[in-house]
């Protein structure tokens, strides 16, 4: 990749702790400007210890509400992370590409199971 904008996930969110949703929407917000620029992104995860999937399902997942497949695959490259935080990114991923690609069907079954309350 080349010309790529380097963003430090560490220095969105102040600090080696990714487990809010609040600090995944932080990187959301950095990155999903830059791709709809066209621009290519290196995700660095440098410094990171911890990370859940509530942060990813904010920074990474939702991505694929705006952006297809091909389009994140061409221009974000993911770097200096832990092989287990890349096993879990890679599940974020994958359900989210299933979800965005049916979001209608699980939207109604999830007010099926709950009700109206959210």
């Amino acid at each position: 990749m080349n010309n790529e904008i380097i963003v430090r996930v560490y220095d969105i969110v102040g600090g080696p702790l990714c487990v809010s949703a609040d600090d995944g929407q932080k990187v959301y917000d950095k990155i999903a400007p830059l791709l709809r620029d066209g621009q290519k992104v290196a995700l660095s995860f440098f410094q990171v210890k911890t990370m859940i999937s509530a942060f990813l399902n904010a920074a990474v997942g939702q991505l694929y509400s705006e952006f297809t497949e091909d389009q994140i695959r061409e221009r974000i490259l993911v770097k200096d992370i832990d092989p287990e935080d890349l096993e879990l990114l890679k599940r974020v991923v994958d359900n989210a590409k299933v979800y965005f690609r049916n979001r209608e069907k699980f939207d109604e079954a999830w007010k099926e199971e709950v009700g109206d309350e959210e």
